[in-house]
């Protein structure tokens, strides 16, 4: 299992599993495969990009719940840590940053 730092010279150090950021950086347009930057200018662009796959997420799986229910059959289980509660420390870090004109990096 591989960890990606997100880092900033403004915030603290963010630190996630590969496969759990991936679906941030995808969301981005980041290759997911090595490091990277994202400018301030591209940090609204990148937020609205992180609050919509949660709430696509969250779609889903409220969409999968009531097919069960519709089809008789037992509620699918999800990951106890979805994208929403991992998102925070990213929404946050993104806030911060534009608004201090930094950018963020990230390496595998």
């Amino acid at each position: 299992m591989s960890l990606i730092r997100f880092q900033s010279r403004e915030t603290a150090d963010v630190l996630m599993l590969a496969q759990h950021a991936q679906p941030f950086l995808t969301a981005w347009g980041k290759d997911t495969r090595g490091p990277g930057v994202l400018l301030p200018n591209d940090m609204p662009a990148a937020r609205q990009a992180t609050e919509a796959a949660v709430a696509a997420e969250e779609a889903l799986q409220a969409r999968r719940v009531e097919e069960a229910e519709l089809a008789g059959e037992v509620k699918p289980e999800f990951e106890p840590i979805g994208l929403r509660h991992r998102s925070v420390p990213l929404l946050e870090m993104l806030r911060r940053c534009e608004a201090a004109q930094v950018e963020i990096v990230w390496g595998v």
